[in-house]
């Protein structure tokens, strides 16, 4: 059975946070927070309190044991951008674009 938790609209760029999803992808849930515990990043940060959450909702809502869990699939999409103005040299404007993500994470139970 597939247990899913997303984060949407964090604001962090997608480039950063797939850089942690693509250490995580396949491994265990324990081996997971292990990694995701011992890096100093907010990116680490942002993916530890998902997988905890996703880890909360398999065990809580669907009485999966935790130390069977995988992660099966951890996906970062592109949110919307906002987009700012910031003034810029000689009187001019520059562009200032602040991106955003949404975080899925999927695991399941191994047999």
């Amino acid at each position: 059975m597939d247990v899913k938790a997303t984060l949407r609209d964090v604001r962090i760029s997608p480039i950063k946070l797939r850089l942690m999803v693509d250490l995580i992808r396949g491994k265990d849930v324990n081996t997971a927070l292990n990694i995701l515990t011992n890096y100093n990043s907010k990116p680490a940060r942002i993916m530890k309190k998902l997988v905890d959450s996703v880890i909360a909702n398999a065990v809580n809502n669907s009485g999966l044991d935790k130390d069977k869990l995988y992660i099966k699939t951890a996906v970062v999409d592109q949110a919307s951008t906002l987009k700012r103005r910031v003034p810029g040299s000689r009187g001019s404007i520059d562009k200032n674009y602040h991106r955003r993500s949404h975080v899925t994470v999927v695991v399941e139970e191994r047999v």
